[in-house]
């Protein structure tokens, strides 16, 4: 720096000399110390040069437009302004450490209380995020229109119901079973808001990148493309869950035929998406370093899918007998149930191949920088093991509850890194940065102020 510093001075000095313009009035003639400081200050900078009549004069040189921060890029409203979607994968990676520690087979008094802490943790989380996407929308309502049309940064909008399902299904398998039937019947409200949310992003976010004016080359599509299409299928699964406990059995029927057809809107999707990713991946390979973590999603829609289809088709088993479904065919809760445990084993097959690719992926890139698509680790990885888990469960197959257990154990492991590297991040700032922010409207940019008036603003009485 100091070498820096020298060449700078002898520049301006050999400039000086020609130009005797340069140099600062004798009434403008700082001290050594003054010049310290504002040596110090990045905004302006300070030299020494030759005056044409003999001795050394120190002149500043201020840049042509002023680089202080404003104040909407300091402290809380920074944090508000940058606050994305994409922290809420943080609720679903908690969410979704929560629901393996109540569904490991190999259950035990302290993983239930631990699945409790996760779930109160991951409530805290969910509402701090809310709370702040919120505020930001309501104190900056034009960012919301940027954040709409980023065709990247709108993804992560699925997030957000898939975030919320996992508080739904952590409050049925640790509440409903000892709060009685209110706790039941708000789950099931809850869900329906899920479900409407998820169906909604699933619908509208596909439409809107289609519908843009300006076109997307194939090697742009990464797997997040994934995200608000997985959130449908999040969403059915919890319906899934609520169906098991309502003792109506008409509407139990309802919401297992609600949770079929929200299947059935995004599982397809979800697989037209892995073609298009493949292709993109086939011919213009791998993701760039940021972006190698998402290689892992799509185990999202394949063992979110298998799950789901495998625990409706367990839950119509028991339903349709009472409701007389099929015009009493006694036997169609038993088909609807087999065919779902082979088309889940289908789609779990289909991840595992997907499981390998991601894992070479890692293993060829490596030192890849900590970013938020970090928790794309946690939540796809969870719901395939939830999937396995499952397995060992309906066979039952030993092989496939350690197995299920093996993955569980890995998400947790992975949950505690993640979060980590994200509280550092957070405490440090770095990591509340929103890029789609830059294509706000030069009219709705917040002027930046010299520093001195920044002083100003921060004197009492202003």
């Amino acid at each position: 720096m100091a070498a820096t510093d020298d060449e700078d001075d002898r520049e301006m000095q050999r400039l000086a000399s020609n130009n005797p313009a340069m140099t600062m009035p004798a009434s403008q003639t700082i001290s050594r110390g003054e010049i310290d400081r504002l040596r110090s200050r990045s905004s302006t900078r300070v030299v020494s040069a030759s005056h044409p009549a003999g001795g050394e004069e120190t002149f500043i040189e201020k840049p042509s437009s002023p680089v202080a921060t404003s104040k909407y890029d300091q402290g809380w409203r920074r944090v508000v302004r940058n606050f994305s979607p994409s922290w809420f994968s943080v609720t679903m990676g908690t969410g979704i450490v929560s629901l393996l520690l109540i569904t490991i087979p190999f259950q035990a008094d302290w993983l239930y209380w631990l699945s409790v802490i996760f779930f109160g943790l991951n409530t805290i989380l969910f509402t701090l995020a809310f709370s702040t996407s919120v505020a930001r929308y309501t104190l900056y309502p034009e960012i919301w229109k940027v954040m709409i049309a980023d065709p990247t940064n709108s993804l992560f909008l699925g997030t957000i119901p898939m975030g919320f399902a996992t508080l739904v299904e952590s409050w049925i398998f640790l509440c409903c079973p000892y709060w009685g039937n209110w706790s039941v019947t708000f789950a099931w409200v809850c869900w329906m808001i899920d479900a409407v949310v998820a169906a909604s992003v699933t619908v509208s976010l596909p439409f809107l990148l289609m519908s843009q004016n300006h076109q997307h080359s194939l090697d742009r599509i990464t797997a997040a493309q994934l995200l608000p299409i997985a959130a449908t299928i999040v969403a059915a699964g919890a319906g899934a869950e609520i169906a098991e406990l309502l003792t109506d059995p008409a509407y139990a029927l309802g919401t297992l035929i609600t949770s079929y057809v929200m299947w059935g809107m995004a599982t397809p999707l979800a697989m037209t998406i892995l073609v298009i990713y493949y292709q993109r991946l086939a011919l213009h390979k791998l993701p760039p370093r940021e972006i190698v973590v998402s290689s892992f999603l799509p185990l999202g829609p394949l063992g979110m899918g298998g799950y789901t289809i495998m625990y409706l088709g367990k839950i119509s088993r028991e339903v349709f007998p009472r409701v007389e479904f099929f015009h009493n065919l006694t036997v169609a809760g038993d088909v609807v149930y087999i065919m779902g445990v082979f088309i889940a084993l289908i789609m779990w097959g289909f991840g595992l191949c997907w499981f390998v690719f991601a894992l070479a992926t890692i293993y060829s890139t490596r030192d890849f920088p900590f970013n938020m698509g970090w928790w794309g680790f946690t939540f796809p990885l969870g719901v395939y093991a939830i999937s396995t888990i499952t397995f060992g469960v309906e066979m039952p197959s030993e092989f496939f509850k350690i197995l299920g257990t093996i993955f569980s154990v890995a998400v947790v492991i992975l949950w505690c890194v993640v979060a980590v590297g994200t509280a550092k991040g957070a405490w440090s700032g770095k990591l509340f940065h929103a890029p789609c922010l830059k294509n706000l409207p030069k009219d709705d940019q917040q002027p930046k102020k010299p520093e001195d008036e920044l002083d100003k603003e921060k004197q009492p009485g202003n």
